[in-house]
């Protein structure tokens, strides 16, 4: 997993914690995959590349996650002929450590079928050059066609990487973890954990699901027919956005290097599709959870709340990494809660402060949504922390020194510049555990 400078000991032993936002089978299959997440620069991660390539066997696909190009003193993704070079003849693909973007190299684009200027999906592209030539970028979508075109793990070793992701988790304190983008398979498998006994016992989890909207009838289904004890559906998921580092999260401001055609990033759901959205998880007594990183796409939501006013509680917007000072207050008044992964500053710097300047202000104010009516730790009305594993790692004090910009007890965040982000939206290290604590 990758590694954040706050790595000293918490002041305090965190126990009975909730993960308010996680992917925990991706999670636990990252932690045995290979990270570029300590290569410092372009070179290094392609020198990682060919260390990779060169035990890897003979046709063997390469896949490496948890590269952070913006943080390289070069502050771009390798070109295709530079992956080529390092890579030889296996191929291989590199996730960006966000999941929205990712490189690889000819013989992956040839392995996964994808050639230069496709459209995958909704909002994936294959990203090619000025004279149509493939670069080896992968937008969104595309970066998972490149990514699942390898052979996938067995059941056996899905549940393996399942049971290693909530030990880690026990390891870390916490004993809630919300799941946010549940498929069937991770469903039944954790339903089953909790029928013969594993999840009270050797695991002390409870599990809150949180499938995509259009999965959610099979899911529901199962969970109500065979009525775990430690596991429920807590909610839908939307994307309504990307991602501040692959300059698709929707802003109300300019991007300084946009993407050629979204400016402001883009939305993946029109507002009709997010009232829909609300609308299929009232009629099922079950709130919506948002994908919403750009303060657009957190206004967007804000605005389809407003209209549909959904009955359901604990309607929540994930991330609202930035959210506009008028929107803040809208939080409370319609009973929204922020789920925040304040750990994501200690990554996310290099992309603000070069992207998108103007915004740093707005940077996460967890200090003002709570001083505007949010509970820290409530589910309903509030302000809940989690990681987003294994997009980061998911260690708590990572997110306390985020939300205290760097001033936690017994670590120190040697990330220049964190204090530049909304400095007076910083919170006290006891008001910061407690979003992380079950109320």
């Amino acid at each position: 997993m990758p590694q954040t400078s706050a790595t000293a000991p918490a002041a305090r032993t965190p126990s009975g914690l909730r993960e308010a936002h996680c992917h925990i089978g991706a999670f636990g299959a990252a932690l045995s995959l290979p990270s570029v997440s300590e290569c410092a620069s372009l070179g290094e991660c392609l020198a990682r590349v060919t260390a990779l390539c060169a035990v890897a066997k003979p046709g063997q696909h390469v896949r490496a996650l948890h590269a952070r190009p913006l943080a390289w003193p070069e502050g771009r993704w390798p070109t295709l002929a530079e992956l080529d070079a390092a890579a030889g003849a296996a191929p291989v693909v590199i996730m960006s450590f966000d999941h929205h973007q990712g490189v690889c190299n000819s013989a992956m684009l040839a392995a996964a079928g994808l050639s230069a200027g496709q459209r995958v999906g909704p909002k994936g592209e294959v990203v090619s050059d000025a004279h149509g030539v493939a670069t080896g970028l992968l937008m969104e979508h595309a970066a998972y066609a490149a990514w699942e075109a390898s052979p996938g793990p067995s059941v056996e070793e899905s549940l393996s990487h399942l049971r290693a992701g909530l030990r880690r988790y026990l390891e870390l304190g916490f004993i809630e973890v919300h799941d946010l983008r549940t498929d069937l398979r991770l469903a039944e498998a954790l339903v089953a954990m909790d029928l013969s006994g594993e999840l009270a016992g050797e695991l002390g989890m409870r599990v809150e699901l949180f499938p995509l909207v259009q999965d959610l009838g099979p899911i529901v289904e199962l969970v109500q027919t065979l009525r775990p004890a430690r596991v429920r559906v807590a909610g839908g998921k939307l994307f309504a956005d990307g991602t501040l580092n692959a300059r698709t999260a929707l802003t109300l401001t300019p991007y300084a290097e946009a993407l050629p055609g979204l400016p402001m990033g883009q939305a993946m759901v029109t507002p009709s599709q997010v009232d829909d959205a609300l609308r299929a998880c009232d009629a099922l007594g079950l709130p919506l959870a948002v994908h919403a990183i750009g303060d657009g796409a957190v206004r967007m939501i804000l605005d389809a709340l407003a209209r549909v006013r959904p009955v359901a509680m604990g309607q929540r917007i994930e991330h609202c990494e930035l959210i506009d000072p008028a929107d803040v207050p809208r939080f409370a008044e319609l009973g929204v809660t922020a789920s925040v992964q304040p750990c994501h500053l200690l990554t996310d710097l290099p992309a603000l402060t070069r992207l998108l300047p103007q915004s740093l202000g707005r940077v996460l104010p967890v200090r003002s949504l709570i001083a505007s009516g949010l509970t820290p730790g409530a589910l309903v009305r509030g302000v809940v922390f989690g990681s987003d594993a294994p997009i980061v790692r998911p260690e708590p004090i990572d997110s306390i020194v985020g939300a205290t910009r760097g001033g936690a007890t017994g670590s120190a965040s040697a990330v220049a510049g964190l204090d530049r982000l909304s400095p007076g939206e910083a919170i006290d290290e006891a008001t910061a555990w407690r979003c992380f604590e079950p109320g």
